[in-house]
């Protein structure tokens, strides 16, 4: 056996009864201006408390922990992809298994990586969170922006404002680029190199990008145009390892060596999918034009293209002559076992995001109006039945989505009567997608094929919100709002291919409705000391791929009737967030303490089958509650000029309450919400030209299932501490050279998948 080699490593009543506490809270405050659209990075939103940047404006509404990142934070991350920007971000974790994955799910407080559908996320108040499903697999689409191109990160934790929808139950990110104000171009280059070693593997992977763009403004500013270009491509480590499985029986079996024995698994690790080769191609277009006096018209069209390869699969097993085992009965330290589950890939998907945006004034009345459509033409997956039909091109599996996508639209007013400010507004949006799988003799180029299965499905919402914040006096603001929504879900089948006939379900058509009310009200206890006390509640309706779509089982190469759920109830959450923000020394301090139950939380619950695949599959839990205290702290010029800091703790404790369908989970820690998250960033400007940072993400080990299970290797949701750091030099006014090295303590962590090893990283900037 070889050595084992691994890195180091009662709502409503509730709600009133809140409120009624928050009004009686209308000590002296601080005055809260009127709420801004959401998304318009042009109309900005004065706030109370706002931790992170203030050069520009929140562009959310920053009710609850709001965060705001800039140029000075971004400065200071490795940022390889756009959502690594946010990595340092308090009580917030990104689900980034490798450079390019995208699958690159964000967790805020108690909303866990499998939960995407839990954040909305915009990008220039476009929507980009992908609702056609909930879990790893359905991450914002970030590659609608590359990290040139963003001027700040916004965040807002909870859902205490009207104007979103119940996909804000965990916060919402606002992604903004950066605004032409003159004629000029750009262009970046980065490589990253990352050594390896786990299990069998001891090598090193390597990628690189090229981004680039350009800017036109006309002479008097009324036509603005923004185009660009990003090129990435890298290989990124295995992301599953595959175990051996105890046989039965007295067949022959092929006697083998070279299988890890890990003490914390199961059973002996016998091979790995092959690490990812990932080509990502982007393109963008941005135009704006003052086509009126107060009237703007921005257009926008992003497409990009990806490239997953996984065709060199693992195999740790030998012979006796020292030939590759993949497969098959083995005899391995002298007990049979079964091979299996050694598969390769083909992936490909090509992508569109297109919308118009309107901002004007009209009849006193400050106007937002955006509608945008993004859809898939291509996005195919091709994968081999086993390990040697990977290695022979036989048969396999042929799966293609028949251009799924969404619309979205939203339109906002706004204005000021007296001491209300007044807001109201509809938000709209439809996902749709559909797929069908086929068994094919060849699978690389998906010929002979013969119908598998197929699924399908629809579901759209409309919501109307009123707010306003009322200036109670000077220095109260109390804020009122509600929203409601309509949803429903249509047009859902499902069929497969039986061996004697082609068996085919309808789904009937659901629908339902939720009121949502929402309240804050700021105060300043003293001077420079604020408060602010916000409650909400908020109703998730399911997406499309937890009602209709469902996972191909291994073994039966059938769908999965546990993967999906057409008679899934909505999650509906009530919260509250008090928060205050003081100065000590040269510390701003922020401190928040949160709350949050959830009625039938949906929980895709995940695990490893017999073949140390990932499988997953949805469920309602009756009631999870999550608690937590939150300690920010911001300083600049500490101890000595030019050194500043970023930093914050959190401690959270979430349990599932209630779970009739299993009362064995009841009392036990919801998964993937770790109890302690702690991150921060120390930037020191070592001359005008030369700036180094050291930056560091730490989280306790959480629950991986329902049932309380922990582990700290693969297959498991471990601790992690991460060390980061980087140096900046300014070669001249338009050249940049950054090196930096993520993990520098190359601690081996795990979100079931292993993250990322030490990783170096260089990049050239030029402004041309």
């Amino acid at each position: 056996m070889p050595p084992l080699k691994k890195a180091p490593r009662g709502r409503n009543i509730f709600f009133l009864k809140a409120l009624l506490a928050a009004t009686c809270l209308s000590t002296p405050s601080a005055l809260l201006a009127q709420d801004s659209p959401a998304s318009d990075s042009e109309k900005p939103t004065e706030t109370i408390i706002v931790v992170g940047q203030r050069d520009t404006p929140i562009t959310v509404v920053p009710r609850g922990l709001s965060v705001s990142l800039g140029k000075a934070d971004f400065e200071a991350v490795n940022a390889i992809n756009v959502e690594d920007l946010m990595k340092y971000a308090p009580n917030f974790f990104v689900r980034k298994r490798f450079a390019g994955d995208d699958n690159a799910v964000v967790a805020l407080r108690g909303a866990n990586t499998v939960q995407s559908a839990r954040t909305i996320v915009m990008v220039d108040g476009f929507l980009v969170s992908n609702f056609l499903g909930n879990s790893f697999s359905f991450p914002p689409k970030w590659n609608v922006v590359g990290p040139a191109d963003v001027r700040q990160f916004d965040i807002v934790y909870g859902p205490y404002s009207a104007r979103y929808g119940g996909n804000s139950m965990g916060g919402v990110v606002s992604v903004t680029t950066d605004e032409p104000k003159k004629t000029g171009a750009y262009l970046n280059a980065q490589t990253m190199i990352m050594p390896f070693v786990e299990y069998g593997f001891d090598e090193t992977f390597t990628g690189y990008s090229v981004e680039g763009g350009g800017t036109y403004v006309t002479k008097d500013g009324k036509l603005r145009l923004r185009a660009g270009f990003r090129r990435f491509d890298n290989v990124g480590q295995s992301m599953t390892y595959n175990l051996l499985t105890p046989a039965t029986g007295t067949a022959a079996a092929t006697t083998v060596t070279g299988a890890f024995v890990d003490p914390e698994l199961a059973t002996p690790v016998f091979g790995a999918a092959s690490p990812v080769g990932v080509v990502q191609n982007q393109a963008r277009l941005r135009v704006a034009y003052d086509f009126a006096p107060g009237w703007t018209a921005d257009a926008m069209l992003f497409g990009w293209t990806t490239d997953q390869t996984l065709r060199d699969t693992r195999t740790f097993l030998k012979d006796a002559n020292g030939a590759p085992v993949g497969q098959g009965r083995v005899r391995f330290n002298n007990q049979i076992w079964n091979a299996t589950g050694l598969t390769s890939s083909e992936f490909e998907r090509t992508e569109y995001l297109t919308g118009l945006k309107l901002t004007g004034a009209l009849a006193g009345w400050d106007i937002l109006s955006n509608f945008s459509r993004y859809w898939m033409p291509v996005w195919n997956t091709k994968t081999s039945r086993d390990y040697l039909t990977g290695l022979s091109d036989g048969a396999g599996t042929y799966q293609v989505q028949d251009n799924p996508g969404w619309y979205a639209a939203d339109i906002t007013f706004d204005q000021s009567f007296g001491n209300h400010n007044v807001g109201f507004g509809l938000n709209a949006n439809r996902y749709e997608t559909a797929q069908n799988t086929f068994n094919v003799t060849t699978w690389s180029a998906a010929k002979g094929r013969t119908f598998a299965s197929s699924t399908a499905g629809k579901t759209e919402s409309l919501g109307l919100w009123v707010e306003d914040a009322i200036d109670l006096t000077d220095t109260v603001t109390l804020t009122l709002g509600g929203r409601y929504d309509r949803w429903r879900a249509f047009d859902g089948s499902i069929a497969r291919q039986s061996a004697t006939a082609l068996l085919a379900d309808a789904y009937p058509t659901r629908t339902d409705g939720a009121f949502s009310p929402k309240a804050s009200i700021q105060a300043e206890i003293t001077e420079g000391v604020v408060m602010q006390l916000s409650l909400g509640s908020a109703t998730r309706f399911p997406t499309v791929g937890e009602l209709f779509q469902g996972r191909i089982d291994d073994i039966t190469r059938e769908i999965d009737p546990q993967s999906f759920d057409p008679n899934l109830r909505p999650e509906r959450s009530t919260d509250i967030t008090l928060m205050g923000r003081g100065k000590v020394g040269p510390v701003q301090i922020t401190a928040s303490a949160f709350y949050q139950d959830i009625e039938d939380a949906i929980f895709s619950f995940s695990g490893l089958n017999q073949f140390g695949t990932v499988v997953s599959s949805f469920k309602n839990v009756d009631l999870v509650t999550q608690s937590g205290v939150e300690l920010i702290f911001e300083a600049k010029d500490l101890w000595v000029t030019g050194l500043d800091l970023n930093a914050s703790v959190s401690k959270m404790d979430a349990t599932t309450v209630r779970n009739l369908s299993n009362p064995e989970t009841v009392g036990n820690r919801f998964p993937r919400i770790p109890e302690w998250r702690s991150s921060g960033n120390l930037r020191y400007k070592l001359s005008p030209k030369l700036r180094a940072s050291l930056g560091w993400r730490q989280a306790t080990t959480p629950t991986s299932d329902l049932f309380g299970r922990e582990g700290s290797v693969y297959g498991f949701q471990t601790e992690y501490f991460l060390v980061d750091t980087r140096l900046t030099y300014d070669l001249t006014e338009k050249v940049q050279l950054n090196l930096g090295v993520d993990n520098l303590n190359n601690d081996q962590a795990y979100v079931s998948h292993p993250l990322p090893q030490r990783t170096f990283v260089f990049d050239v900037k030029l402004k041309l």
